[in-house]
């Protein structure tokens, strides 16, 4: 049996590999994760709700299945930690709000009943701001989710708790959601993998919006095949009752990491999106230097963007949208219970015109023309993750980059909202740390419904430079 403490970063993979050869058993590994939330998680708060007992029964049960050499499905006995707004049958989810405080659902969301379906054990639910609004994980419920390589930093939003807990050996596999970079921005801060995919490919649901083209459910995790794997669970047959959902082939998303290559690629890089905004210098740098990892794999490697200046308007009005059809209904009665940015986001949306609303669609329609035309002269695009390194937790959000003052803009999270406008794949990968040993995301985005050559990409770049887990600081306090 591998020890404990190597037990904890093993790959879900190489765990399920591990089960069916009898080296481990579910069971074991149940209370090995136990323990080790029981010691890290009261410092960095990435587990809201644990649900230990449930877990172990199912982990027992899983155990008995394979003594009894039981049709297994392909996440047989693999805890996964699932975000706190994503609904759990009879597991509480608050969405991070004193709202739901006490919630629990009588249903699960399609991603946990496929999930559970392949075998998946579900350990809890991880933290998240309230109803996933913003880019530090912090909620009046739970409090703050910190970062395991720095404890006095952000985790990231909105996805904070999953990262953490993937980062800090909680869990191998954790469900994330993420609108404008909640899936990208917290796997960078944290130094996992953080997979957005094309809109629909996730099929989601409950959600109040069946056609939001924006927000996405997806796969959080340590290596790029253990992403792969998730993916082909969460994905594949389309869902009704997600009506944006289409159906897809897993065994690709499976294939297209075994031997990965880029050879012969077309490969944009930019670190600016075309100079649309700054981006602190040390992470353009080892994004640069990571992009460069691609033409020594034969890849050819071009420094180009399309023309993205209409971004921020787009932004402006699509999200002002997107809250007040998600929260103008809480305003009249909760307003002073709410998160603040999320309060004043709402009511920004609510002075916007039918006007304003129709001209960020149309705005929309030309960027994605103006992309789609510079996408089929380039096979992938590079970007850096975030503009900014981790900020102090005590912050809504980073306010300098590079020495220069952000305010309220949301700049800092153009780099990954601009490919949730456009719908686009795109998979946020650790490449490195700062010198103050900080993780690094690289971004890599491919063509609409191209999660094939997306994870083949990062596969490749993980074989170049295998980023095999380095252990956080917290782990190593708390051992």
């Amino acid at each position: 049996m591998a020890m404990p403490r190597d037990l904890c970063f093993t790959p879900a993979g190489e765990l399920a590999r591990l089960y069916r050869a009898r080296k481990v058993s579910p069971l074991e590994m149940m209370q090995v994760l136990l323990k080790r939330i029981d010691l890290v998680n009261p410092r960095v708060n990435a587990i809201v709700t644990l649900d230990r007992d449930a877990a172990l029964w199912q982990a027992r049960r899983a155990t008995a299945a394979l003594k009894r050499g039981a049709t297994l499905g392909p996440l047989h006995g693999i805890p996964v930690g699932i975000k706190d707004v994503t609904a759990t049958k009879g597991i509480r989810t608050t969405y991070g709000s004193k709202l739901f405080e006490q919630h629990v659902p009588d249903e699960d969301a399609v991603v946990v009943e496929r999930l559970k379906a392949a075998g998946a054990i579900i350990l809890g639910k991880t933290n998240t701001p309230e109803f996933a609004f913003g880019p530090n994980t912090t909620n009046a419920v739970f409090g703050t989710t910190r970062n395991p390589w720095n404890l006095a930093l952000t985790s990231g939003g909105s996805s904070g708790g999953s990262a953490v807990a993937l980062a800090t050996g909680m869990c191998p596999l954790a469900e994330g959601t993420d609108l404008g970079g909640s899936l990208r921005g917290p796997a960078a801060y944290c130094g996992v993998v953080g997979f957005r995919t094309t809109p629909g490919l996730v099929p989601r649901y409950p959600d109040v919006l069946g056609w939001d083209s924006y927000s996405v459910e997806g796969p959080m995790a340590r290596t790029i095949s253990d992403t792969a794997l998730m993916l082909s669970v969460m994905s594949g047959p389309a869902d009704d009752r997600a009506p944006m959902s289409y159906e897809s082939d897993p065994r690709a998303l499976l294939a297209a990491v075994r031997r990965p290559t880029v050879k012969g690629w077309r490969v944009a890089w930019t670190p600016d999106l075309g100079g649309l905004l700054t981006v602190d210098p040390e992470i353009a740098s080892l994004c640069e230097e990571s992009a460069g990892v691609f033409g020594k794999l034969g890849a050819r490697v071009q420094r180009a963007s399309p023309d993205m200046s209409d971004v921020p308007e787009i932004v402006r009005l699509s999200r002002g949208f997107l809250m007040v059809a998600r929260h103008a209904d809480k305003l009249d009665q909760w307003k002073e219970q709410l998160q603040a940015g999320l309060v004043e986001n709402t009511v920004q949306g609510l002075a916007l015109s039918a006007r304003d609303i129709a001209r960020g669609e149309l705005l929309r329609t030309q960027l994605w023309h103006r992309v789609r035309a510079f996408l089929d002269t380039h096979d992938l695009w590079l970007t850096p993750t975030t503009a900014t390194p981790p900020f102090p937790i005590e912050l809504p959000h980073a306010v300098e980059v590079g020495g220069q003052p952000l305010g309220k803009t949301m700049q800092r999270s153009y780099l990954t909202y601009a490919f949730s406008l456009l719908g686009l794949p795109a998979i946020s990968i650790p490449c490195g740390f700062t010198k103050a040993g900080l993780p690094v995301g690289l971004q890599i985005v491919g063509r609409r419904r191209q999660e094939i050559m997306v994870l083949g990409a990062a596969a490749a770049f993980e074989t170049a430079r295998p980023w095999a887990h380095c252990i956080p600081p917290v782990v190593n306090e708390t051992r």
